[in-house]
């Protein structure tokens, strides 16, 4: 191997390691956030989330209570059977 390519190759990898250090410096949330994820927060202290829909916004409360008295219903059950997967030729 020439000194040329040599150098080249610890330059390019010198290079690559500065712009992933740069690039994670930027892309990392802030260290406030990641130890904020680790404590459990109490739902009435969460804002009221927007489903959409026309529905507006609703409280956590309610949406749990919600989901508590409608579980999701498991294929088969109720609503019929569920409409099986459609296969197409290269995958998706």
């Amino acid at each position: 191997m020439n000194r040329e390519s040599l150098v080249f190759c610890v330059a390019a990898l010198a290079m690559a390691l500065v712009v992933c250090a740069i690039g994670f410096r930027l892309a990392a949330l802030p260290r406030a956030t990641v130890d904020a994820t680790a404590r459990a927060v109490p739902a009435e202290s969460l804002p009221d989330v927007d489903v959409g829909g026309g529905f507006g916004r609703v409280s956590v409360i309610e949406l749990v209570g919600y989901y508590i008295e409608h579980p999701p219903a498991r294929a088969g059950e109720g609503g019929g059977e569920a409409t099986p997967a459609v296969r197409r030729f290269g995958g998706c």
